[in-house]
């Protein structure tokens, strides 16, 4: 590609039911369950804006507006804080809530997939290129997983994908990249494999939920036919698009945590909390007395 357009719009899709963490998603949606104090979809659009991205499009369903409430102005909160003193909440708040205008949500009515919820964003997104951060997937490390993609995509264009290792007989459980050349923050995708059957593995690098794809990719959503699950797939789309674009991987050197399931919420918990210099101490030693009695109890069963 001779220019590099721009990324500057992000989609994140928050349609999803939630239904592994029923009964506390009935009425909240999963989006908003809290890793330590926040929740996780502000996880995804924070490391979004410290990429550079500018807008955001979110793509929501029914019983959603939690989410829309999240990111909007509290004006009564924020004058009870203030009264009360509270001066250093205020300024987090504050800090948190994105410029107006550069927050938009658009519905996806019926749950048909990833590639239909990116699908129906795309008069948000228009002809240019645009980010993708699953919400469900939180990075944890030194900078975000989207920043590393935003570097990659500045020296080779193209479409970009965030990988990260799992253990080679784990690989049938992910979307799996085959690795080719190496490149300035990563290497040359020479093929995508949705959970290959064991032993297939063209790699052991998985996609870990961080997209930088071309415009042309909802040309593709839009004919895709229904595939894995009786929905409509990103990945299938990626593969058609593979076959007239490069795409390039970028390894992420901390690690994502899966909030989409119980394990993962449950450990990025802890992750995120270790890393916090007010709690981090108290909770690393109630979680070391916790192992250590729950031992204890293994050993004298």
């Amino acid at each position: 590609m001779d220019t590099i357009s721009p990324v500057r719009k992000a989609i994140i899709p928050v349609a999803g039911n939630g239904t592994r963490f029923l009964p506390a998603t009935k009425a909240m949606p999963k989006e908003m369950l809290t890793i330590v104090d926040r929740p996780v979809v502000q996880y995804a659009l924070d490391e979004a804006r410290q990429a550079g991205i500018e807008h955001i499009v979110f793509v929501t369903g029914r019983n959603k507006q939690a989410i829309q409430d999240h990111f909007d102005d509290a004006p009564e909160l924020i004058s009870s804080l203030s009264r009360s003193g509270k001066d250093a909440q205020v300024s987090e708040l504050e800090a948190m809530l994105p410029a107006a205008g550069t927050v938009s949500f658009t519905r996806q009515q019926a749950p048909l997939g990833l590639g239909h919820a990116v699908w129906c964003a795309r008069d948000l997104i228009g002809d240019e290129p645009f980010a993708l951060l699953l919400p469900d997937m939180i990075c944890h490390g030194p900078s975000g997983c989207m920043a590393g993609l935003m570097d990659l995509y500045g020296s080779t264009g193209g479409n970009v994908v965030g990988v990260e290792q799992c253990a080679p007989e784990e690989a049938s459980k992910y979307g799996i990249v085959g690795k080719g050349d190496a490149v300035p923050h990563g290497f040359t995708v020479t093929e995508m494999v949705e959970k290959p059957k064991q032993g297939e593995a063209p790699s052991n690098y998985f996609l870990n939920g961080r997209y930088i794809l071309q415009p042309e990719i909802f040309g593709f959503l839009a004919r895709q036919q229904r595939g894995a699950g009786n929905e409509i797939q990103l990945t299938d789309s990626m593969l058609k698009l593979s076959q007239t674009q490069p795409f390039h991987a970028h390894p992420y050197a901390g690690r994502t945590f899966d909030c989409g399931s119980k394990q993962g919420f449950i450990e990025a918990n802890v992750a995120f909390a270790f890393a916090r210099p007010d709690i981090g101490g108290m909770v690393f030693e109630s979680v070391r007395d916790m192992v250590l009695s729950h031992q204890r109890r293994i050993h004298a069963a």
